[in-house]
């Protein structure tokens, strides 16, 4: 957009009463405020951190439960919710299925077969003992006991895939009370992320029902600049600085990411995972090895490049002085710098534009 021919003559006499002498740029502090400069004093010190990297929040792996339904059957209720706490072993959902009675029935069944073998392997042993039995009669007879504990190991096995407990199915054994009523319970304690099911709907075994995750401690996916990593090292110190967490970093990727060309770094959080959520975007820091060189947190809109220099306009008595800088890590709104700075300058933030066209002006273009 063109500016308008009095405003463009009144930054052209502005620009043109600079005094520009090597790094230092002479101006008035009535002539910064009529061309909008604004200037603001250099955050803390940082050491040895890179900061304003892309993360997402996620689950670690060995957190996260999918409950699916172990046998076919018809949800009664439902019994927890999206963002529901549980404990492990609790209630979630409450399943009629004529399946479970059917494989309730097998066990039964392979009990009083278990039960006849055993009393055919006692007999027979005696017999043997006595010779009045061929010991290859002994051996079959031996074989078929232990046919018959192997199936009923295997139907008690089914039953607790189906969600019965041992005490269940002892007492299932000395009852003989069938039932088609299936308990689906919590795997672990954590909170409901997902629901699938609900009441009346009819779901094939394997059907995914719940989703439920441990969230604490959480997870960080970072992806970084290759050049970034060579002074990353695992156990580094991980900053969430908007969200007051912290962690650890546990990997640093041996590949790059796509068209990103970056490395994809993981980190556990120990300190502050209530204040993240599953799925979210933050910008994170990760503390690195070179711990002796102080570094900036400030706005991009500081930041300006000059003939391939990156510099920032330091305020002085007379001025501003331009001052050459280092860009360790970019991110949407914030760069972190390094240089030779005392760290109690300040720069200038807004306005930069005038700054620039000053230099360009007078030093001949970028």
């Amino acid at each position: 957009m063109k500016k308008p021919p009095i405003v463009s003559g009144l930054v052209a006499l502005f620009l043109a009463q600079f005094a520009w002498a090597g790094d230092d740029i002479a101006l008035s502090a009535k002539q910064a405020q009529a061309l909008g400069i604004m200037t603001a004093a250099l955050p803390a010190k940082q050491y040895g951190e890179v900061s304003g990297l892309p993360a997402q929040v996620v689950i670690p792996g060995n957190q996260l439960f999918v409950i699916s339904t172990p046998l076919p059957a018809v949800v009664e209720q439902i019994l927890v919710g999206v963002g529901d706490s549980v404990k492990k072993g609790q209630p979630i959902a409450r399943l009629q299925s004529p399946s479970l009675a059917e494989a309730q029935r097998g066990l039964l069944q392979a009990s009083v077969q278990n039960q006849l073998a055993k009393e055919n392997l006692s007999r027979d042993e005696a017999l043997w003992k006595d010779g009045i039995i061929a010991a290859s009669r002994y051996q079959a007879t031996r074989g078929l006991a232990f046919e018959a504990q192997a199936a009923l190991s295997e139907r008690k096995q089914n039953l607790r895939l189906a969600g019965m407990s041992d005490a269940a199915i002892a007492q299932l054994q000395s009852g003989n009370n069938l039932s088609s009523l299936l308990i689906v319970t919590a795997p672990i304690d954590g909170v409901v992320l997902e629901k699938s099911a609900s009441a009346g709907q009819r779901l094939d075994a394997a059907t995914p029902m719940f989703k439920i995750a441990k969230l604490d401690p959480l997870a960080l996916e970072i992806q970084a600049p290759l050049a970034y990593t060579r002074d990353l090292k695992i156990g580094a110190t991980v900053t969430v600085p908007a969200y007051a967490a912290s962690g650890r970093l546990t990997a640093i990727g041996r590949s790059l990411l796509g068209t990103s060309q970056t490395i994809l770094l993981r980190a556990v959080i120990q300190q502050g995972a209530e204040n993240l959520r599953p799925g979210q975007f933050v910008e994170a820091g990760v503390s690195t090895s070179a711990s002796s060189v102080a570094q900036w947190d400030i706005p991009n809109s500081a930041v300006s490049r000059i003939a391939g220099r990156t510099v920032v306009f330091v305020e002085t008595p007379q001025g501003f002085r331009v001052q050459t800088i280092n860009v360790l890590s970019e991110a949407a709104q914030n760069s972190v710098i390094s240089g030779a700075l005392k760290g109690d300058e300040k720069i200038a933030v807004r306005g930069v534009s005038a700054l620039k066209s000053s230099v360009l002006g007078i030093g001949g273009g970028e």
